[in-house]
């Protein structure tokens, strides 16, 4: 049997599900506190994902809802790559991770979880972070709440 405690998962199973794009919400709601949203650039933000692969795992998405870089102008192109950057130097710097994985998946066949809004993700990594616990019992241990990541994450973000 493979069982872990994780307490903030019952708000989302239990809770209303919401319509609609949360990335477009996030992005017109001025909670970013709320929302976890660390950055917002002129057509762009950084968002820490709820849902992690690892510890530090954000996102950053541009604000208009395209679901490939085909509908991304230049200027949103540059400020996605631009952030993204700006994304793993916070990262380093508050976290100090030993590699990224950065990538997007693009369509549902890729394993888009939101299929219709563009959005790349930064998943920090570190040597010692594969542990018994996926690899006998197949479950992710994700150390930190994501409320003190984020406070973590805001604290070094002027410095870039």
């Amino acid at each position: 049997m493979k069982q872990i405690w994780a307490p903030w998962r019952m708000r989302y199973i239990m809770g209303k599900k919401k319509s609609g794009c949360f990335f477009c919400k996030n992005w017109k709601d001025t909670k970013d506190r709320e929302n976890y949203i660390l950055s917002r650039g002129k057509s762009c933000f950084i968002i820490l994902n709820i849902y992690p692969y690892n510890n530090g795992h954000l996102m950053v998405v541009p604000a208009r809802h395209v679901p490939s870089l085909d509908g991304l102008d230049e200027k949103e192109l540059l400020e996605l790559m631009v952030l993204t950057r700006k994304a793993i130097k916070l990262l380093k710097e508050a976290l100090h991770p030993h590699g990224f994985n950065v990538g997007m998946n693009l369509g549902e066949a890729a394993g888009a979880g939101v299929k219709d809004h563009l959005h790349l993700h930064i998943v920090p990594r570190w040597t010692e972070d594969t542990n018994f616990m996926p690899v006998i019992s197949e479950t992710k241990v994700i150390p930190e709440l994501l409320r003190d990541t984020y406070h973590k994450l805001r604290e070094n973000l002027d410095r870039f």
